[in-house]
Order: C-alpha cells, then sequence, then structure tokens
C-alpha cells in the first residue's frame, strides 16, 4: 500500500512553517520525517551486511525501506533500484516501514545486488575489456607500422635519388606490412576502436602501394623518359610546319622561265 501525503502550515516559534503528513499502512496519519533530520524523531542505528562488507547506518526510526536505500546509495554505489533488503529472510518493498516492519536500533538487515543489474555491470565489463584489448592490438600495430613507415621512406629517398636498390628489400618490407594488416583483420573491434583498426589498414595499403611503385621505378629507371621525348617529338614537328597555322614556304625552281623567242628559218 502506498503512502498518500499532505501539506499543511502551523506556527513554530512564532515562524510558518511548511509541514508535510502522510497516511501510513494502516490508515494512521503521522508527520513526514525528513531524513537525516535527527530533531524530527528517534534515530536508530542498523546495521546493514553486503556480502563481506558490513555498514552502520543511522536513520529515523519512521522511516522506509526506500529511505535505507537511498542512504546505502552512498555507502554502497548501488543506486536503490539495484539495491533488494531483506528483514528476517523476506525482501521488503520500498513503502514498507521500517518501525512497522519491526527494525529497531541495532537490527540487521542483509543488501543483495539486484541479479539483473549484476549481470548487466558484468556485461558492460566484458565489453569494455573487449573494446581495451582491441584499443590495445590496434596500439601495438601502429607502433609496428610507425617503424616501418621509416624504412619506406628511406627508400623511397633512394629510388628518387637515383640510387639502385635490390628488389629484396621492397619484397621483405612489404611482407612485413602485410603481417600488420593480418593482424588488424583478426581483431574485433567495435565503437571507436573499430574506427581506428580502420583508419590503420588505410594507413598499411598506402605503404604497401608506395613500396609497389618504387619497386617498378626501381626496376626501371628509363620509364620516365618517354615523356620528354614525346614532347620534343612533338616540338620538332611544329617545327617542320606540319600542323601548324602557316604552311611552309614552298621551295623556289632552279629552271628560268624566258619569253625570248628564237626565229627559224
Amino acid at each position: 500500500m502506498k503512502r498518500s501525503t499532505s501539506k499543511g502550515t502551523v506556527m513554530n516559534n512564532g515562524f510558518n512553517r511548511e509541514i508535510g503528513w502522510e497516511l501510513r499502512p494502516g490508515g494512521m496519519l503521522v508527520q513526514k520525517r525528513d531524513i537525516g533530520d535527527a530533531s524530527s524523531g528517534t534515530m536508530i542505528k542498523i546495521k546493514v551486511s553486503h556480502g563481506s562488507y558490513h555498514h552502520d547506518i543511522t536513520v529515523p526510526a519512521q522511516s522506509t525501506f526506500g529511505d535505507l536505500k537511498r542512504v546505502l546509495a552512498h555507502e554502497t554505489g548501488l543506486q536503490p533500484k539495484e539495491q533488494r533488503l531483506l528483514f528476517r529472510g523476506k525482501e521488503k518493498e520500498d513503502e514498507e516501514c521500517l518501525h512497522m516492519a519491526g527494525v529497531k536500533d541495532m537490527s540487521k538487515v542483509m543488501l543483495l545486488e539486484d541479479p539483473a543489474s549484476r549481470e548487466r555491470k558484468l556485461e558492460e565489463m566484458r565489453r569494455n575489456q573487449c573494446v581495451l584489448k582491441a584499443y590495445e592490438a590496434v596500439a601495438n600495430v601502429k607502433a609496428e607500422v610507425d617503424k616501418l613507415s621509416e624504412k619506406v621512406v628511406a627508400l623511397e629517398a633512394a629510388v628518387r635519388g637515383g640510387t639502385k636498390v635490390e628488389d629484396k628489400e621492397f619484397v621483405v618490407l612489404t611482407e612485413l606490412l602485410m603481417m600488420q594488416l593480418l593482424k588488424l583483420d583478426s581483431t574485433e573491434a567495435d565503437g571507436e576502436a573499430k574506427v581506428q583498426r580502420r583508419i590503420e589498414v588505410r594507413r598499411v595499403q598506402s605503404f604497401v602501394d608506395t613500396l609497389d611503385s618504387l619497386k617498378a621505378r626501381n626496376s626501371n629507371p628509363f620509364s620516365s623518359s618517354k615523356d620528354a621525348v614525346s614532347v620534343a617529338t612533338r616540338w620538332e614537328t611544329f617545327e617542320l610546319g606540319v600542323g601548324s597555322l602557316c604552311a611552309p614556304t614552298p621551295p623556289q625552281s632552279s629552271t628560268k622561265i624566258t619569253q625570248d623567242w628564237e626565229v627559224f628559218d
């Protein structure tokens, strides 16, 4: 049975003070007490056992089990909805009053965590552990890729500088990067860890593409000279007048044409 409450105003030492009234189970109308206000009634100490922990809680004698749960929330970290209070072997509802249930000074109450709440916390803990494990795996791969990236940069500088590099240098470095890619592929991740894994995968793939390009250039260092020949050929074509806007000047004939006629007898 839930309590019904109402408010009224009384004179206390010449001042108006608003008080609340509540209907207790059984139909008794009493003044509503404030938790923690020692002047509002007799205070009692309750010994609460929670697993291997024990708490001595002091509350007004006319508090409810719901009031006790709110006090215990500060002591245990368990929210009231996550708590189950047992007195004399029976679970008590939040609306039940301590004094009406027989709770007195130094009475013992057992606190249990709600099984559904405990299961949710365990699941969240397992999920957090998986996320942390994924973060660590991605971080380890990133550290290895950072080291390999320095070798990629060194090879790129050598090739662009015209230094001939052995093909096995590209092969070995590519295989090392692919190993890191396999590690990322085998890492199960969700949320932000999954985003970080995707970023690192793309980074590794970009280094592999760079190595493929450098290897091809290292095998044929003159492959980029074709463009220069093509440009020169085009320029020569224009110099010859082919395809230009003005036609070339035609060569003059060496034959001389005259109009002198010779008279034959």
